[in-house]
């Protein structure tokens, strides 16, 4: 989420996912109805869901309970998260496949839906960009994709590290130990390639995704749908 990617195989770091998530992120599960809604505009009773970044279980926990028609095929390249996914969804796993590793190992599709939350911003430029157009591939016509993640505003490095600051001031209003909170920002600052709010439109519309709509938008992270 919004610590390094090889945090994902620490066990502490799991074992204290589902609570430590909620913190560190604004309406964290109102994002998750936010997103579920967007899809069932679109998707059939019995939709067929392509969850990147899945690990931890609790979005596709969260869309499974409101849509039991659904399925859904959960792709994370941490295995320790897939087994906490597991874990977390209980009897209804049954609806999910895992699959272990990134995009180009998802299926092919076609699905009625993707959503990758709280993933992108981990990738590189050139890889957010291949991830998007192999997201779109795998979409059925007019099928939307659910984006959410850290995208922070930046004319300038004095405005991006003033939104780093509120990201860290953030995390200890949440009951985040101070020293927790400012290690995060580091942590963000120099391994996490954060991007632009217009940077991450203009790779799902170069991706070839139409009626591209933020609808999410609290401090340090923004939320967009598009439509294949």
């Amino acid at each position: 989420m919004t610590k390094p990617a090889d945090a994902f195989d620490d066990a502490v770091q799991i074992a204290s996912y589902a609570d430590r998530a909620p913190q560190m992120v604004p309406a964290y599960r109102d994002v998750h109805r936010m997103a579920s809604v967007l899809m069932a505009e679109s998707a059939p009773s019995d939709a067929r869901v392509l969850v990147l970044g899945a690990g931890g279980g609790l979005e596709t926990k969260a869309f499974a309970e409101t849509h039991p028609g659904w399925t859904f095929d959960a792709v994370d390249p941490a295995a320790a998260m897939l087994e906490l996914a597991t874990k977390t969804l209980g009897p209804l796993a049954s609806r999910v496949r895992m699959h272990h590793g990134y995009i180009d190992d998802a299926p092919t599709g076609p699905f009625a839906a993707a959503t990758s939350l709280l993933t992108l911003h981990f990738l590189e430029l050139d890889q957010r960009v291949h991830t998007a157009a192999e997201v779109r591939r795998r979409l059925a016509p007019g099928a939307p994709f659910v984006v959410m993640h850290l995208s922070i505003p930046a004319r300038d490095e004095a405005e991006r590290e003033l939104w780093m600051r509120r990201h860290a001031a953030y995390l200890v209003c949440s009951g985040i130990e101070a020293d927790a909170a400012e290690q995060a920002r580091t942590a963000i600052a120099s391994q996490v390639p954060v991007l632009t709010p217009e940077q991450d439109r203009a790779i799902l519309e170069d991706a070839g995704f139409s009626e591209v709509t933020e609808f999410f938008s609290a401090f340090t992270f923004r939320g967009w749908v598009g439509y294949a």
